[in-house]
């Protein structure tokens, strides 16, 4: 198993124009593509800062502490790898599909999308871990490098099942013990779950770089039915009946102002949010947030 065999050709030859970087992104240690602010010997004094919850031991400042009584990082200047993780939401409603594209899911996108992150940092010399939350709960794979690790990465990609409703805070505690201040942070779903919401804000206000894919089928975004739906939401098994013409101009516009107001909250809470439909290419939404200019424009 291999990046390239997990990503169509034609996308994986477009992924050269891309790059992993953040606003905030550093961490890490080794030899990579990102300027980041770490202790190492040798290096520059650059500044020294407060203590923050993910920050390494080693970087306090003892000597420091011994005459203030508090804690200081203190920070230098060197190239280091970033961190990057990629959170997949497998709940339930994640294997909608539609006639737009048969037999191509939301899951099927985010394992898509996923691995070309993956082949990202690979080529970057970059750390990446993967985190997949379903009503199973919390699977991690924690940050590694290279080849074998990205195997490792896709493996497990291949065996999620959509399955079950976004598990409460507590499961997901280990996510705060493992992903680290000014870590990248990637979350695939269709951010129907107001906890995925939370999640992510969270993040955000703790210093992590968080980015989000919103995975919508054409079939939302056109609404293009007729005569009378059945209309069933796989986590709840809720149901609604009606005529598809008759709906259609009031579930646009409802589906619109909702995905207005989730983009106002993300960009509220610093977290850069793009949309991508089933029947697009792979990598426009990759584009949309990695491309040289989009970190320009956020």
């Amino acid at each position: 198993m291999s990046g390239p065999d997990f990503i169509p050709a034609a996308v994986c030859a477009r992924l050269k124009d891309l790059r992993l970087a953040g606003r905030r992104a550093a961490g890490g240690h080794g030899f990579g593509q990102h300027r980041s602010r770490s202790r190492g010997a040798g290096l520059e004094f650059a500044q020294y800062r407060a203590y923050e919850p993910g920050d390494e031991l080693r970087q306090i400042d003892w000597k420091l502490y011994a005459r203030s009584d508090r804690f200081f990082v203190r920070e230098s200047e060197r190239d280091s790898p970033l961190t990057a993780w990629v959170l997949v939401d497998a709940t339930a409603s994640m294997a909608q599909g539609d006639a737009a594209r048969p037999g191509w899911t939301r899951l099927d996108a985010a394992r898509a999308l996923a691995a070309c992150v993956f082949e990202l940092a690979l080529r970057q010399g970059d750390r990446f871990g993967l985190a997949a939350i379903s009503g199973d709960g919390l699977h991690l794979v924690p940050p590694g490098a290279g080849p074998r690790h990205r195997d490792r990465c896709l493996l497990e990609l291949q065996g999620l099942r959509a399955r079950g409703e976004w598990p409460d805070e507590t499961r997901l505690r280990p996510l705060w013990e493992r992903i680290g201040a000014g870590q990248l942070v990637l979350l695939l779903g269709d951010d129907f779950d107001e906890g995925a919401m939370v999640l992510m804000e969270k993040l955000s206000a703790a210093r992590r770089e968080v980015l989000n894919i919103q995975l919508l089928t054409a079939e939302e975004r056109d609404f293009p039915f007729r005569g009378g739906h059945r209309f069933r939401d796989p986590e709840t098994e809720a149901e609604l009946i009606g005529d598809g013409v008759a709906a259609r101009a009031d579930f646009l516009a409802r589906f619109a102002a909702a995905r207005e107001a989730l983009q106002g909250r993300l960009a509220a809470s610093g977290v850069r949010r793009v949309e991508y439909f089933l029947d697009q290419p792979l990598d426009a939404p990759l584009r949309r947030l990695l491309a040289p200019q989009a970190a320009e424009r956020a």
